[in-house]
């Protein structure tokens, strides 16, 4: 049981937590939420041990044993699976010490640590990474690559992969599903589901939450508040607490209004019938839970584009790809106004693929693309936080789209994703990364768009801004073009699914709870198989004996023994049996020797037949390695 007892701490001279308090089970499942900046990975570091609180204490946490998913990976040579199981450091060192004598042909000394690691399991590492790394997404073959020839993003699910590797009682995720996508999201949820310690996450994704926890800790105006049950419980209590607050009764009955005006302006248009009908359900539940979200900093809308056409964007019998590679072949694709595609596919199925072939940024290798007159695309994707300039402000930024419009109105606007007073005015260098993504999407609210294309536009974005982004997605005009893990914002904000597989785009039939058991049900396929698939060049087949003759020292030196002692044991019985075979041997003067010797013989037989049954384990044991 971990107690975080009057728990104050501060970062510089901002206050995060004050008299905190909070008791963790062992085994819970908790998500720890919050906005922006308010202190959970403060509280994270806290834990590592990596920084005191000002007060209070910590208790609980002596002999637990702690894995956590790093932020930073710097470069190495290492290959990417063994810098996985290099996660578990206890194997690392068994396997170090074994290659070390073993080098110096100190097979003897070795021994003992052959037979530490196969109590644990650690002739097994290299697939228990490959599996890790299959989930996550990486593809066939990443195994084997340099740790330094991925970019930042897959280095980030090395890590994760690497804490997953690591034995613990204990397990911290620092937003695991920021660079997944929905197929490798599922998978990490599936595998969490089965992590027998416990867990405290933080997390921006509902679904994942709802899925994996089932206790939520909410730091608020410097306060630690749990909630028990998932994210949907949390919402529901938070809802229930804030409702008779007097002061929030007209922010929520305004914002009851605007989804009242939504379904009461499309009900009837044929265009948005089927949109009108499908918020019917959430409409319900976001009037019940409006009290939930009531002090939200966000809100904001997207204007109604200036201009527009009928259709905005087709693709005809389109081949995408690069150079003269072809990822997708007789793609067709008709966005009108009023369009809401979520885009479905595994990683490198090839949706960025057609996202940038959408926007114009990648050339068709066949087929035709064709826009209408006055297409106006909004594009994200995490690309464009590296693009803002870090030494401007956020008015700046969109004062330079938009030289005449009055410095009040892009203030009014900027007011809206949460910048206000200094922080809309000063350099972004300071910024994170949540709040230069809220500017990189606030840049392209801005410029009033009639086709937006995102590419998991809620990495790092809090849940408050995830949830004012779908209210504002609900009521936009234009077509929308979405990939993203988050399901709640896909199953929100998308009317229509389209799966990207085997080089081609077709609409998918089934909704997104089909989709995830058809997902779930490939990865237990796998887990079931006996081993990852492998290439079989020249290079591998030799680590692949390699590996073999390791796993299969051990277990021989194990048998050689086991036939040595039945030799002994065979020849000591036989010995044994030749004295009682002797007539003298039982007179009067020799009972006492007779009766030691039958009991001796007894021992031995029980003792062979020990041997015989150890002997046939072992020998099967080398027969499922042959």
């Amino acid at each position: 049981m971990i107690i975080l007892r009057n728990i104050a701490l501060r970062r510089g001279s901002k206050l995060l937590l004050q008299d905190a308090n909070v008791t963790v089970q062992p085994g819970q499942r908790l998500a720890l939420i919050g906005a922006n900046g308010c202190g959970k990975s403060s509280l994270f570091t806290l834990l590592l041990g990596e920084l005191g609180a000002d007060t209070g204490a910590i208790e609980g946490m002596n002999g637990l044993r702690l894995s956590h998913m790093a932020q930073e990976t710097h470069a190495t040579e290492l290959p990417a699976g063994e810098y996985v199981w290099r996660g578990d450091a206890h194997l690392a060192a068994l396997r170090d010490k074994v290659t070390a004598l073993e080098s110096n042909r100190e097979f003897d000394k070795a021994a003992p640590f052959h037979s530490q690691l196969e109590e644990i399991d650690g002739y097994s590492a290299e697939r228990h990474a490959q599996r890790l790394l299959q989930g996550l997404g990486f593809a066939a073959g990443a195994a084997e690559r340099a740790v330094s020839d991925f970019s930042g993003g897959w280095r980030i699910r090395l890590n994760l992969a690497r804490a997953l590797m690591t034995p613990s009682d204990i397990l911290l995720l620092d937003e695991p599903t920021n660079h997944l996508d929905l197929d490798a999201t599922l998978w990490l949820q599936q595998w969490l589901q089965q992590y027998p310690g416990t867990l405290l996450m933080i997390s921006h994704d509902r679904d994942f939450i709802d899925a994996t926890c089932e206790r939520i800790l909410h730091i608020e105006q410097q306060q630690l508040f749990a909630y028990k049950g998932n994210y949907s419980e949390y919402e529901r209590q938070r809802a229930e607490r804030l409702a008779n607050q007097q002061a929030s009764y007209d922010k929520q009955q305004r914002r009851i209004s605007e989804i009242d005006d939504f379904v009461r302006r499309f009900r009837y248009k044929a265009t948005k019938a089927k949109q009108a009908q499908s918020r019917l359900k959430e409409l319900e539940r976001m009037q019940a839970l409006a009290p939930a979200h009531v002090n939200s900093p966000f809100g904001f809308s997207f204007p109604p584009p200036a201009r527009s056409g009928d259709p905005l964007l087709r693709l005809d019998e389109a081949t995408l790809g690069y150079g003269s590679t072809a990822v997708l072949s007789k793609v067709d694709l008709l966005l009108r106004p009023g369009s809401r595609y979520g885009l479905l596919g595994q990683n490198g199925a090839g949706k960025s693929t057609l996202l940038k072939s959408l926007i114009g940024e990648l050339p068709l290798l066949g087929g035709t693309r064709t826009p209408s007159e006055h297409l106006s695309i909004g594009y994200f994707d995490q690309q464009q936080l590296e693009v803002l300039d870090l030494q401007a402000s956020p008015v700046l930024h969109l004062q330079r789209l938009s030289p005449k419009a009055p410095e009040q109105d892009i203030l009014n606007f900027l007011g809206g994703f949460n910048f206000r007073g200094d922080s809309a005015a000063s350099s972004i260098a300071s910024f994170s990364g949540g709040e230069k993504a809220r500017l990189a999407l606030a840049m392209v609210v801005w410029q009033k768009p009639n086709l937006l294309v995102l590419d998991e536009p809620t990495n790092h974005l809090d849940l408050e801004m995830r949830h004012a982004m779908e209210i504002a997605l609900q009521a936009y005009e234009g077509a929308l073009v979405l990939v993203s893990h988050d399901r709640h914002m896909l199953r929100n904000t998308a009317e229509e699914l389209m799966l990207v597989h085997d080089g081609k785009v077709e609409e998918y039939q089934e909704d997104l709870e089909g989709y995830e058991r058809w997902i779930l049900s490939n990865y237990k396929t796998f887990e079931r198989s006996d081993s990852p698939a492998v290439d079989t060049s020249r290079k591998e087949k030799r680590q692949q004996a390699a590996t073999q003759r390791d796993k299969l020292r051990p277990l021989q030196q194990q048998l050689n023994k086991t036939e040595e002692e039945m030799t002994e044991t065979q020849r000591t019985l036989e010995d044994i049996r030749e004295q009682l075979g002797n007539a003298d041997l039982y007179t009067g003067e020799h009972k006492h020797t007779v009766a030691d010797l039958l009991k001796h013989e007894g021992e031995l037989k029980s003792r062979a037949e020990e041997l015989d049954d150890i002997w046939l384990e072992q020998q099967q044991k080398m027969e499922e390695l042959l």
